[in-house]
């Protein structure tokens, strides 16, 4: 645990040193949970979105983009259920007078009693080496056995409560389990109670007449009360999909974590729409299909995990999670459901709109279901982030700091570097930058020792460094550098541009998944 938070330290300065994230307002001393994207975050958050989006709508005919407002009629959350039923359940420590989500306490607990599992298996398996079955041995393996089956006793029973509302018995589980707060150390709880978390705004010039609204808790929304308009005007058949990137805002308990769990965070979502009755086939695709996406970025296949939701949302019909291994362990980054007709009906309801598709070959009218898929953007760039930053033992003994981002997604992908400040070796780099710039977002570099100045562009991420020497007057080749090997190698001038569209290839990098 305490490995953990050096290292999500380390992770958390890392990003600030380099210019991916800074507190907000920081001279002000900040605003809790809530965080500012730097020059190299703001391209990072935008490679990503651009690899999502490109794998969503540009490689599927049958879905399509949507931006919609942020702020939105409030009859929308009355029929949504976020203002009957988006709680959370809250719970204070007495004596440290800190606030907690009840449940996350809970499902951290079990979290590290899965690790004590996880430290089981990777004994073994450096024990017995390529003859390992891992299957086999969790399987008979007394220890992990007893690990396994209280992390699921737990857990079952934490659903089978905030399922039935009884809050009393989730303090009784902390209680019974001995969880401590965090910061304090004490066991001395109040009672749990629900929290909403949504955000409340106005709307209008006067008091008096202004009206009450809400900041959206979530995108999905969006796409479901414009369903109508995007069918109609895209001609659109079922099975067809709708995808957005947006802005949410949640007045979160406890946000912590980092980026991990904010108040202001960004989703990536896709609500496709299907025939009822073949909900849960789509739903299996749509598992595969974002399971091949996380894995073309290549972060580690041992790094994801499916969680089956042991309590789900009352309008599903199947949900599952996809977890990712952060310096904290794993936590939820990307949720699939099968959202059944609940959304499109409560919203004809409300609105009194008919929210149908007309299906040609069935000759009737329905409501369509729905398959989600929903990423948190903030969290997925701190999957890329965390997995990427390495430190690493070099010949002699030194160590290098390393940020080995998929160089699809990294801010610069290639930084380049005269090796002097004269003898026309500026003007010659000058001139390869304003070539590549109109294909690639690349840097100049020409201060300090060309050393340094790579183990600085290793650490902000930046796939290749570009050397041009004394040598390049002659015979118009440069040195071209790899971060992630520190091979060298000398190519014409020519050929950089294809060595780093090469690398960074769209296609190339989604087909590494399937």
């Amino acid at each position: 645990m305490a490995k953990q938070q050096d290292t999500f330290k380390q992770v958390i300065a890392h990003a600030k040193e380099y210019g991916y994230i800074f507190s907000s307002s920081e001279i002000y001393d900040g605003l809790s949970a809530v965080y500012d994207y730097g020059q190299n975050g703001a391209e990072l958050k935008k490679n990503i979105k651009e690899y999502w989006w490109k794998s969503m709508v540009q490689l599927h005919e049958n879905i399509v983009g949507l931006d919609a407002a942020i702020l939105m009629h409030p009859t929308t959350w009355k029929a949504s259920g976020h203002v009957d039923a988006f709680n959370d359940p809250l719970i204070d420590n007495k004596d440290s007078k800190k606030r907690y989500r009840a449940d996350v306490l809970v499902e951290d607990h079990a979290e590290k009693i899965n690790q004590k599992a996880q430290k089981e298996i990777t004994k073994a398996r450096k024990r017995f080496g390529d003859k390992f079955d891992e299957a086999e041995f969790v399987n008979t393996n007394p220890r992990v056995i007893r690990y396994k089956k209280e992390e699921k006793e737990i857990l079952e029973r934490l659903a089978k409560s905030l399922t039935e509302e009884n809050l009393a018995d989730v303090k009784d589980l902390i209680e019974e389990l001995g969880i401590a707060c965090p910061e304090s150390g004490s066991k001395n709880w109040t009672d749990v109670k629900q929290f909403n978390l949504m955000f409340g705004t106005k709307l209008g010039a006067s008091a008096d007449s202004a009206t009450d609204l809400y900041l959206r808790p979530e995108t999905a929304q969006g796409i479901f009360v414009n369903f109508a308009n995007v069918q109609k005007t895209g001609r659109m058949k079922i099975p067809f999909g709708i995808a957005q990137i947006g802005k949410a805002f949640r007045n979160e308990i406890v946000a912590r974590q980092f980026i991990f769990r904010q108040r202001e965070f960004e989703q990536m979502e896709m609500q496709f729409f299907v025939r009822p009755g073949d909900e849960l086939k789509w739903f299996e695709h749509w598992k595969e299909t974002r399971q091949n996406w996380h894995a073309s970025l290549g972060l580690g296949e041992e790094n994801y995990r499916f969680h089956d939701h042991e309590k789900m949302a009352h309008y599903a019909n199947a949900a599952t999670d996809i977890e990712f291994n952060f310096p904290f362990g794993f936590k939820e980054l990307e949720g699939i459901h099968s959202r059944t007709d609940f959304d499109l009906k409560a919203h004809e309801e409300h609105s009194g709109k008919k929210l149908q598709f007309f299906d040609p070959e069935m000759n009737k009218n329905y409501v369509p279901y729905v398959i989600e898929t929903s990423i948190g953007l903030d969290r997925m760039f701190l999957a890329v982030f965390s997995s990427s930053l390495k430190e690493e033992e070099l010949e002699g003994g030194s160590t290098r700091t390393v940020l080995k981002l998929p160089a699809i997604l990294a801010p610069y992908k290639a930084a380049i570097l005269p090796l002097v400040k004269k003898d026309g070796l500026p003007e010659i780099a000058r001139e390869l930058m304003e070539e590549l710039q109109w294909d690639f977002n690349v840097s100049y570099d020409e201060k300090d020792a060309v050393g340094r100045r790579y183990r600085r562009q290793d650490a902000a991420g930046t796939p290749f460094c570009i050397t041009i020497d004394h040598d390049t007057k002659e015979d118009n080749q440069v040195t071209i550098r790899h971060r992630d090997t520190m091979e060298q190698k000398r190519v014409p001038i020519s050929e950089v541009k294809n060595i780093i569209a090469k690398e960074v290839d769209f296609r190339t990098w989604m087909q590494k998944g399937k």
